[in-house]
């Protein structure tokens, strides 16, 4: 009678080991540390098991759970990996494709090839098809933007998406994001300085490539509006750099605008044509458009880089102040050896 007792008991034991070796493969803890997976479409559960390898404890585990519950084909994402997530509620959200939405973000892309080249970094589509995708006639015509215009309906700022996200969907909710930006407020400010959104947009741009120091910008963006309204021509020298750049390439580096560079025969030279320039030149921030439409009052009409201040300038209503400022600021940039 003991013998059969414990015999009894011992598979009593057995049974209770395999029962909670099995909970543990399902629900016990699973991932060692939280991190991204990414999952594209031609991964198969091998490859995932691979990719997860770093993750969690045991690569068995998963397959095996991943078995049980049917999980065979993958859904391309990016997956957030909390540390202490069971196997369980691993394979239901790949199985799912519950996959965490990403932050996407850019700045300083001046160019659309540059800006898809910024966008690939952090989906899945690739540039070429991006770039395909903003450059598209038809979406242009119809939202009233150009190949050359068309950057500016990218706002800087960090955005939600899907690493899955086709280029449709990216440029679709870029869109929106840009007509959001314009609520009534931005337009009415607009329409008060008599500007259009691409001429606040291409403004915008100029003070941008003008100063770093976002403090500034409403004040350049006053001058220049000044000079606007007064009939002179902008005379913006980052004007005269994308004219250059137009001809010689983007990639190409101009660190100082000669005498000869202000007769370039191009609608950008701000020096030779009146008026705001048909687009934009660079990618302009959210403080730089902001500044354009709420621009400092002063009676500055021009403005040098500061050699007592790097990075900052020297303001002057007249041209004798002004004369006095470029003279000290070409002497210094000189002695500096900037030739070009």
């Amino acid at each position: 009678m003991k013998k059969i007792k414990y015999i009894v008991l011992a598979i009593s034991f057995i049974i209770v080991i395999i029962g909670f070796n099995f909970y543990n493969k399902i629900y016990g803890k699973a991932v060692v540390k939280t991190s991204n997976l990414y999952i594209i479409s031609n991964d198969n559960i091998e490859s995932i098991k691979t990719k997860i390898s770093p993750f969690v404890k045991d690569t068995d585990d998963f397959l095996w759970v991943a078995n049980k519950k049917n999980y065979k084909k993958a859904k391309a994402g990016m997956y957030l990996l909390k540390e202490g997530m069971n196997m369980n509620d691993l394979v239901n959200m790949l199985r799912a494709g519950n996959q965490t939405p990403i932050k996407v973000s850019f700045n300083n892309q001046d160019t659309l090839e540059k800006l898809a080249g910024r966008i690939a970094e952090q989906l899945e589509v690739d540039s070429l098809t991006l770039l395909k995708t903003m450059k598209d006639p038809k979406f242009l015509k119809e939202n009233n933007f150009t190949q050359k215009s068309a950057l500016g309906m990218y706002i800087p700022n960090q955005y939600e998406f899907y690493w899955t996200d086709s280029a449709e969907k990216f440029r679709s909710k870029m869109l929106n994001y840009y007509n959001n930006f314009w609520n009534t407020s931005r337009l009415r400010k607009a329409k008060k300085l008599g500007l259009s959104k691409n001429e606040i947009i291409t403004l915008a741009s100029i003070v941008q490539k003008e100063t770093s120091q976002v403090s500034e910008r409403p004040i350049v963006a006053g001058l220049y509006l000044n000079r606007y309204k007064n009939g002179w021509p902008l005379q913006a020298d980052p004007t005269i750099i994308f004219a250059l750049k137009e001809k010689r390439g983007h990639d190409k580096v101009f660190k100082r605008v000669l005498l000869r560079d202000l007769e370039i025969n191009s609608p950008y030279n701000t020096y030779k044509y009146k008026g705001i320039p048909p687009t934009l030149i660079a990618m302009p921030d959210i403080s730089s458009i902001n500044a354009v439409l709420n621009p400092a009052k002063h009676n500055y009409f021009y403005m040098c880089a500061s050699i007592d201040k790097i990075g900052f300038h020297e303001f002057s209503k007249t041209l004798s102040q002004h004369n006095h400022h470029a003279h000290k600021y070409q002497k210094w940039v000189s002695k500096q050896g900037i030739n070009r």
